[in-house]
């Protein structure tokens, strides 16, 4: 064959392929080629630690998520996750999900693929935790497949990639990474994916996660902490904004945003 034309070959299949991942396979491909990440992979050695509690430690009023172009609210609680004894990497879930007045159950699992560390380690603000006993920061990333039972309303499956950072510490106790909670952008299990229709019929972008949402450019314009562009603000988002205003609306606002809505 030319060689030109196999170059070329090449080349278009690189670019084939670059085009058609998802975005799930995008956020996880630049999660693990990440610079900031080391490309050593710790899963065999850190797999036997007990991750389950970092999914539900965050206030559900600061887990943000959209579903669909028009970045309609969603809330996704996960009420309790507990390891598979068999499966050292899988997690079994159930949850629960809102959008509008609409609330699902949903049950699934979460898994573990891949264990990175962070090549450099925050210790906080003026460095308030370093000789606390942190032992670096790492990242999981992993899987998720989260179904709605099919005979509730408006029922499907959330599928996609999550990312999730934590640190050990001197006792190999393992903790949420809440060390730079403070820092402007801070944001941890990030979520990133689709909601599929049982029928199959519908596929939405389904993102979600604690304090910001990731992939979320043009709708959260907040600097320093998670904010809905005005412009999307009938789309579910109307409270969360009133809820940070001095005004008559906003503890009703408070009210709506900090309730159990999963109970």
């Amino acid at each position: 064959m030319n060689k030109a034309l196999l170059t070329l070959i090449i080349i278009t299949f690189r670019l084939g392929s670059t085009f058609a991942q998802t975005e799930a396979e995008k956020f996880r491909n630049e999660n693990l080629s990440s610079t900031y990440i080391s490309s050593v992979e710790l899963k065999e050695k850190f797999i036997r630690y007990d991750y389950s509690k970092l999914f539900t430690v965050t206030d559900n009023a600061m887990v943000y998520g959209f579903i669909g172009d028009n970045f309609q609210r969603i809330r996704i609680k996960i009420i309790s996750i507990t390891k598979n004894p068999s499966l050292p990497d899988t997690y079994n879930v159930y949850g629960k999900s809102m959008v509008k007045n609409n609330i699902d159950e949903f049950r699934g699992t979460i898994k573990i693929t891949n264990i990175r560390k962070y090549k450099q380690t925050s210790y906080g603000v003026d460095n308030e935790l370093k000789g606390k006993g942190i032992k670096g920061q790492y990242l999981l990333i992993g899987n998720y497949n989260l179904a709605e039972a099919a005979t509730q309303e408006h029922a499907g499956v959330f599928k996609g990639t999550f990312g999730t950072g934590f640190y050990p510490d001197k006792n190999n106790i393992v903790h949420y990474d809440d060390i730079d909670k403070n820092a402007d952008g801070y944001s941890n299990n990030q979520f990133v994916g689709q909601w599929v229709s049982h029928n199959n019929k519908l596929v939405k972008r389904c993102n979600w996660g604690d304090y910001r949402i990731p992939n979320s450019q043009g709708f959260d314009i907040g600097a320093g902490e998670f904010s809905p562009n005005d412009k999307y603000l009938s789309a579910g988002w109307q409270t969360l904004r009133d809820a940070y205003r001095t005004s008559a609306v906003s503890a009703k606002a408070k009210q709506i945003e900090n309730a159990k809505w999963w109970e």
